[in-house]
């Protein structure tokens, strides 16, 4: 009866770790692999542990560039779709205007339509203008798919602050600048910090969109995709494992000073408390 118990209570969990496993799974395969040497290009057996793939990331030049140039390309896009939904977003949370309805509507069709459909009208597009494909008709087209994913996020956080703190800082004769300084924007940062980290995760792992308008330019997914005819290079999986490394120190340090920042405001809540409660 206990372990029937006991597992009805933690069944839920079971069922979770259990889909994150899986989740996981070729995370694992991946992060095992860059530690791997190959019998042959072709093969992906695990045939011999080797450090030499981490010590040697760039040993084929190729693959580097790649993955600088899809560095750069995730950065602009990430900055400037970054920018430009935030705005969006304050609009259509904080403001009532004619056409809000569509607006909101048009910002789901990039994140709706096929990525084939997006990226061949993309294609017509700047073959009917004259404009040239290469690292900047790729900048464009990741910038205006990620901006409808930055809009989504901001207006999740928005939709979900509390307005009053706001008023309660005016109504301290602060100015609109102080509180939107003090108050509106530490409150949606972590919105804004997720939304270009998702910006910049969609830019970087971009191939269908990007091959349709990279002409000449190669990208990191568009090397990888060419390397699969002749063979792999195990570096690929290094890049792909420091890739998640870093992205999990970066929402870890996001999640610790969320935490921290919790931890300060109840640690001063419970200090006002009582010296309320205290007798003058």
């Amino acid at each position: 009866m206990k372990l029937s118990r006991w597992l009805a209570d933690r069944w839920v969990m079971g069922v979770a770790l259990l889909v994150l496993g899986y989740l996981s799974l070729p995370i694992l395969v991946v992060a095992g692999l860059s530690f791997n040497r190959p019998s042959s290009r072709l093969s992906y057996d695990f045939h011999e542990f080797t450090l030499d793939n981490w010590r040697q990331p760039c040993a084929t030049s190729d693959m580097c560039d790649a993955v600088v140039r899809s560095v750069q390309i995730g950065f602009i896009a990430t900055v400037v779709a970054t920018v430009i939904g935030t705005l969006m977003a304050f609009a259509l949370v904080r403001h009532r205007f004619r056409g809000r309805a569509g607006i909101n509507l048009l910002i789901f069709l990039p994140m709706a339509t096929p990525e084939l459909v997006m990226g061949t009208s993309l294609l017509a597009l700047f073959v009917a203008a004259g404009v040239p494909q290469g690292f900047w008709t790729i900048v464009i087209a990741h910038i205006m798919f990620c901006v409808s994913f930055v809009v989504v996020t901001v207006k999740a956080r928005l939709a979900g602050m509390d307005r009053r703190l706001e008023e309660a800082a005016m109504d301290l004769y602060a100015s609109e600048w102080q509180t939107f300084r003090r108050i509106t924007l530490p409150l949606v940062l972590p919105g804004i910090v997720a939304a270009a980290l998702l910006a910049f995760s969609l830019s970087f792992d971009d191939f269908i969109i990007t091959n349709f308008n990279a002409g000449t330019t190669v990208t990191f997914p568009m090397y990888v995709w060419g390397a699969a005819q002749r063979g792999i290079p195990p570096q690929v999986n290094v890049i792909g494992t420091a890739m998640f490394v870093i992205a999990l120190l970066l929402v870890g340090a996001g999640s610790l000073r969320g935490r921290r920042a919790r931890r300060a405001d109840l640690a001063v809540a419970s200090a006002a408390g009582r010296r309320a409660k205290s007798p003058s």
